[in-house]
Order: structure tokens, then sequence, then C-alpha cells
């Protein structure tokens, strides 16, 4: 038996509940997508939280519709709310508690938007000795983030500087 080189796992956390016709809302839908692409570009895994909504959804469209593996790890115990986009579904009837898989199953997490949950998982990383990029987390988030783990916590200005922190913090850059 040959050995597997392992694949690099890229975690994007974001806000399922995100509202297309807000303008702000509409960026960091397009920048999910847009950073998806670019995941699979890379011939990294994606990983999100698997659902069909928000920013699971775009970032999975982007990595998917670019020829990328999607594996989403789902709070439920089946697969009825999970993604199209999906390449690898994990129901893992956790509810939120499967955001600790979410991070823990990450080379690399990334937050794209913000709310509760998403700042459950950046918090999460924290702990796990994670490195978290942040994108359009949001002033206050940013600050707080920033000043629990300054460390460990980036903020990314648009999609190509959060992959070249990405590739950074794997030691990509060469």
């Amino acid at each position: 038996m040959t050995a597997t080189t392992l694949k690099t796992v890229i975690g994007v956390m974001g806000p399922g509940k995100l509202d297309p016709a807000s303008a702000s809302d509409r960026e960091i839908l397009t920048s999910a997508y847009a950073l998806g692409q670019e995941i699979a570009r890379e011939g990294w895994v994606l990983l999100t939280g698997g659902r069909a909504a928000g920013v699971m959804e775009e970032a999975s469209r982007g990595a998917n519709e670019a020829g990328g593996i999607v594996l989403g790890i789902l709070p439920d115990a089946d697969t009825v709310n999970c993604s199209s986009f999906v390449s690898i579904a994990v129901p893992t009837a956790m509810g939120s508690a499967r955001n600790n898989i979410n991070i823990l199953a990450s080379h690399v997490v990334v937050t794209c938007g913000m709310g509760a949950g998403t700042a459950s998982e950046a918090a999460l990383a924290i702990k796990a000795g994670k490195n978290v990029i942040m994108l359009h987390p949001g002033d206050s988030a940013a600050a707080f983030f920033l000043e629990l783990a300054a460390g460990q916590v980036k903020v990314a200005e648009n999609v190509t500087s959060t992959v070249a922190l990405i590739k950074s913090k794997l030691n990509l850059n060469g």
C-alpha cells in the first residue's frame, strides 16, 4: 500500500442568514463565492457547515463550479438541508456542537461575515490554536478577536489578500 498525501482543508465559516437585497450582505456572499473558487483553484478542500444557506452555500457553489472538493459538516442527522454543491456530506446530528468538528478538521479557518455561530467558530479556532483569517468581520468583531488573539487572527481586505494570508499560514509563500 502506498502512502497518501493528505489534502489541505480550508474552513470557511459565515452566517447562514444573509439578505441578498442588503449591499453589505451581498458583498459578503460575493466574497464567499469568490473565496470558494480560489480555494478550489489552489487545490485545497473547502470545508463549510454544509447547509444550503448564506456563506456556506455561496462558498460551496464557488468551489464546486471551479472543480473543487467541498466537505460539508452538517448539524443535522440527515442531508435534507445540505447544499447541492457539497461533494462529501457528513451528517452529525450534533447541532451547533458540530462547529468544533469544522474547526478541528480545518488547517486554516476563514470567517466571511460575522454572526453568533461564526463568532463561536472563531473562538473555538483560537482555543484550538488554529489560525483565523477574517474577511468582512465588522469593526467591533475585528477589534474583539484581534485583542483576544492578535497572533492568531488576521483581518483580510479582500479575497486576494485572504488567499495570500492562507498561503502564509500554510508556509506556501516561497
